[in-house]
């Protein structure tokens, strides 16, 4: 497989300007929607004279009957790329898909992408720095975002944080679903404790810090309710990716997809290798609660 040098899709910052974020440091997941959807218009047409998504997949090392499966999907280059994050979640970072894109001589792609590639990165790179440590400012005792008191139940000095068995990922339009959901999950036998964030979350913080907070540290797993409203939030792209950042690969199944509605967009590619719990199939519908259920009482 052939090996390229990591570098920019655009010109060297001029004196004084910002450094540019290190696309190594940078996992795939970083890349939103309209981005992948982008790289897909370029990279799936079959044409001679540019390199498409299979020379891609070539030099990621896929061998020729891996290739001919991806061909039969509708979005190759979308599933090339979810492949490549399971597979290897070290080593698929958005420098190395530079690098490679650069290598086959996709020169357009990098001019076109490089400035929405390089807010993908930094707008990442800026949300898992959030601090989680701050000083309080009526005592000299330091205490942890996780101490200071973020849900209605926590204890403001943080002897009893309050601990959820799942983060629920939802826009505002699903509200309704999510309610339902309240009701099937925590109001049943099946006595979950489940953390909406309308509903739990103390306001009067920064936004970016609790979501990390709870998801890294208080939730035991994630939901993420599916739907084309999900694909225009900013919050729902970034409380997934973080989610996705915590177990590469799905490995600890942690982040549990759910589609709530049908949908005319496609599905989120970042999600499409994760197995998913679909409300909107009617075969399927008197089972979901209970699928649902089993999978966030898993350890």
């Amino acid at each position: 497989m052939a090996t390229a040098t990591t570098g920019s899709g655009s010109g060297s910052p001029g004196p004084g300007s910002p450094a540019p974020p290190d696309r190594e440091a940078v996992p795939l997941v970083a890349l939103n929607f309209s981005v992948r959807r982008r790289l897909g218009l370029y990279l799936n047409p079959r044409a001679p004279v540019a390199a498409d998504w299979t020379a891609l997949a070539e030099e990621l090392g896929y061998e020729y009957l891996e290739i001919k499966h991806l061909e039969a999907q509708p979005d190759p280059t979308a599933r090339l790329l979810e492949d490549w994050q399971g597979r290897c979640p070290g080593g698929a970072t958005v420098g190395r898909l530079l690098a490679l894109l650069r290598a086959l001589g996709r020169h357009d792609i990098l001019a076109d992408l490089g400035g929405r590639i390089e807010e993908d990165c930094k707008k990442y790179l800026q949300r898992k720095e959030q601090p989680v440590q701050v000083p309080a400012v009526d005592s000299s005792v330091r205490k942890t975002l996780e101490m200071s008191g973020i849900t209605t139940r926590d204890d403001p000095y943080g002897n009893t944080p309050e601990l959820f068995d799942a983060f629920i990922c939802y826009c505002q339009k699903d509200i309704h679903f999510v309610q339902e959901m309240i009701r099937e999950l925590e109001q049943t036998d099946f006595k979950l404790k489940l953390c909406v964030f309308d509903r739990d979350v103390l306001p009067g913080s920064c936004v970016w810090s609790i979501t990390s907070e709870l998801i890294e540290r208080r939730c035991r797993k994630m939901v993420v309710v599916i739907s084309d409203d999900y694909l225009d939030s900013n919050e729902c792209d970034f409380q997934t990716k973080f989610a996705l950042s915590l177990s590469p690969g799905a490995r600890q199944k942690r982040l549990i997809p759910v589609k709530c509605k049908s949908m005319k967009n496609e599905f989120p590619s970042i999600l499409r290798f994760i197995t998913v719990c679909d409300y909107t199939n009617p075969c399927t519908k008197k089972w979901f609660w209970i699928r649902l259920a089993k999978s966030l009482l898993l350890p």
